[in-house]
């Protein structure tokens, strides 16, 4: 059985999980563990400007952030956070609804619903000032709770001869 809340104010809590496991296959204490994540900031606008504002705790942990061209951007899709949305595991992605595309399982697709809300998004670094992130644009909605920052590393991070399906279309493939 699994049991899902979120608190905003402070803390985001967002799966405590029980599960049933096979005698002595060593996972039982793994599995039955409460997730906590805490938000380390929030996407925020201000006419064309788009920024990450970190709280000041995390400020130290931007050291050597501004060498990089791109950083990984983790965050939480807060607005889609229902029981029925994160129930949803099949959609006709790309655009969402979009009939004319497969009915696909949502791991296999970038859609907003999920059983765990993270969104993960590579951003273009303009600047760091202080605990603020300053990027080209990110595609979540002001105010959205950052999780985590990775500084970006192509060798790593992409995959040259990746394939996508042909619903994403040869624009937004391959990059």
């Amino acid at each position: 059985m699994a049991r899902i809340s979120v608190v905003l104010a402070g803390v985001l809590v967002f799966a405590s999980w029980s599960l049933t496991s096979a005698p002595g296959d060593g996972q039982e204490d793994r599995r039955a563990r409460q997730y906590t994540v805490s938000p380390i900031g929030f996407v925020r606008t201000a006419g064309t400007k788009t920024t990450i504002v970190l709280e000041k705790q995390y400020e130290p942990g931007l050291l050597g952030l501004e060498g990089y061209s791109h950083i990984n951007v983790y965050w939480w899709f807060d607005r889609n956070d229902t029981p029925e949305r994160r129930a949803t595991l099949q959609v006709h992605p790309n655009p969402p609804g979009n009939m004319a595309h497969p009915l696909t399982g949502v791991f296999a697709t970038r859609s907003p619903l999920r059983p765990n809300l993270i969104g993960a998004t590579v951003c273009r670094l303009i600047a760091v000032k202080a605990n603020v992130i300053e990027i080209a644009a990110i595609d979540a909605f002001p105010d959205t709770p950052v999780l985590d920052i990775k500084g970006h590393v192509p060798r790593l991070d992409g995959v040259s001869n990746a394939t996508v399906p042909w619903w994403i279309g040869r624009s937004q493939g391959g990059r």
